[in-house]
């Protein structure tokens, strides 16, 4: 006698159907998505790359889908997107479309939009900020600090996300922090000593002033550091079980990416409905 499906495999095997269904209108899409997925040469943040697979984990997020991006779920649910958007609306994956969530991703940051009005934030009190304890920090350099509410929610997400994933419950390295709150004066001593501040890899004005920004470890590529911008290892590093769980949930706790860098979140207040 069989025993009967569990509601979650039954949801599952409905959804899985659901992606893998005749392309039918979006066959162009699908074709061209599966070869651009890998070999697609463009430029998103300034720095050449080949392939948007890094991003796609938050593109899946915000289309509402876990379909696999060569799918023609993915390219239905693509094109809904260009439509909602004023794009064209194909279902293939280009610059333009990116550029709109890239848009979308960013206008959720108000670190951003400060400095879109061109503001460079104050750094807050020091009555505000509060120390790491041993176990939430990633690395040999330690005291570091945050802004206590936003210390209250990293917590109580890390707390979440070893209940949930396997992989960060078994390694207790994944998690950390390696980098919270940065004084500025700090900041641009290591901007004028290094030369980096291009504003993708560094910034002359660095959301981690606010201490509302964290770097949390979420694995890395053998041979490249936690924040290493290479290509390779940002690619990696959005395909960890860890990151994935981060872009689906860290909304929950309150926390919004950067999507250049999978390591990097920061924290825009309790989301709505819920109270510190």
């Amino acid at each position: 006698m069989t025993a009967a499906a569990s509601p979650a495999s039954a949801k599952a095997a409905y959804e899985a159907e659901i992606c893998d269904r005749d392309p039918g209108v979006f066959a162009d899409a699908t074709a061209a998505n599966s070869i651009n997925l890998f070999a697609m040469q463009w430029t998103p943040f300034g720095p050449s790359e080949m392939g948007w697979e890094t991003y796609v984990p938050l593109i899946q997020h915000e289309l509402g889908t876990d379909c696999d991006p060569t799918s023609a779920a993915f390219a239905e649910k693509l094109s809904t997107f260009q439509l909602l958007h004023n794009l064209p609306a194909t279902g293939q994956f280009d610059m333009a479309t990116f550029n709109v969530f890239k848009g979308v991703w960013q206008e959720r940051r108000p670190f951003i939009l400060a400095r879109l009005r061109g503001e460079c934030p104050d750094p807050p009190p020091i009555s505000e900020l509060a120390y790491l304890v041993a176990g939430e920090e990633h690395g040999e350099r330690l005291t570091r600090k945050a802004r206590r509410d936003v210390l209250e929610a990293y917590r109580e997400m890390v707390a979440a996300a070893r209940a949930e994933i396997p992989e960060a419950a078994y390694n207790p390295e994944l998690l950390r922090i390696f980098s919270s709150f940065r004084e500025p004066e700090s900041d641009a001593a290591r901007c004028a000593r290094d030369g980096n501040c291009d504003g993708v890899r560094r910034a002359a004005c660095s959301a981690h002033r606010t201490g509302t920004a964290l770097d949390i470890y979420v694995g890395h590529l053998i041979g490249h550091g936690v924040d290493s911008t290479n290509s390779h290892n940002r690619r990696f590093m959005a395909q960890t079980a860890t990151y994935r769980w981060m872009v689906k949930n860290a909304g929950r706790f309150g926390f919004v990416p950067y999507a250049f860098e999978p390591w990097h979140w920061e924290w825009i207040g309790p989301p709505e409905g819920r109270t510190r």
